[in-house]
């Protein structure tokens, strides 16, 4: 996910200092992908070196947020305005997908003998099971379930991929189970009896 590019399309809207910009990028993702406040300023410190946004001015301190420091308010420029638009203008490639922690642990699992992948499978179909359960719960409640505001329907569109995600992950778990399953019945059966020995040599007295 590019943080960098979402904080600047944040940004586009007006003058904000990090913690300010961190709560509008949760509240507007329903807190799923938290950031973490040394993520952002840097990010941000990235973001002016590349010339991407400029510092406007100074608020006043705020020993909650930032412990005394001066809040330092940045905005979009030019270049960054930009970014943004050629950033919504572009899909996103599928030439490199991101690591999938799942993936690679099957991946893993099913070269190493004596690991159990069938339990792996199982024990997660249960984990995204009820995660699925949740996410449908908070799509038919609250404020996804009747979005007013722009930020309502952003929430409500990201359950929709979690949604999708989960249910994508399950079948996937079950087409991994059935292969399983058909790579074991296509396994050659070991035989168990010891190979005849060969007669031995007549000892000559």
């Amino acid at each position: 996910m590019s943080i960098r590019q979402a904080m600047l399309a944040i940004l586009e809207q007006g003058p904000m200092y990090g913690y300010q910009l961190r709560a509008e990028f949760e509240q507007r993702t329903g807190e799923t992908w938290p950031l973490n406040i040394g993520q952002v300023y840097t990010t941000l410190t990235r973001l002016e070196r590349d010339g991407l946004v400029e510092v406007v001015g100074h608020g006043g301190a705020d020993d909650q947020a930032d412990q005394g420091e001066r809040h330092v308010s940045y905005r979009a420029t030019e270049a960054g305005r930009s970014e943004v638009s050629e950033w919504f203008a572009t899909p996103v490639p599928r030439s490199q997908p991101p690591r999938d922690e799942l993936a690679i642990k099957l991946a893993i699992a099913v070269t190493i003998p004596g690991v159990d992948v069938a339990t792996i499978i199982q024990r997660q179909r249960s984990a995204t099971m009820a995660s699925l359960q949740d996410y449908t719960r908070l799509k038919r409640t609250g404020r996804a379930a009747t979005p007013e505001e722009p930020a309502d329907l952003a929430w409500s569109l990201v359950l929709d991929a979690l949604v999708f995600d989960a249910e994508a992950e399950v079948r996937w778990l079950d087409h991994c189970e059935a292969r399983l399953r058909r790579a074991a019945l296509d396994r050659p059966p070991v035989r168990r009896d010891a190979p005849a020995a060969a007669p031995s040599e007549e000892i000559v007295r």
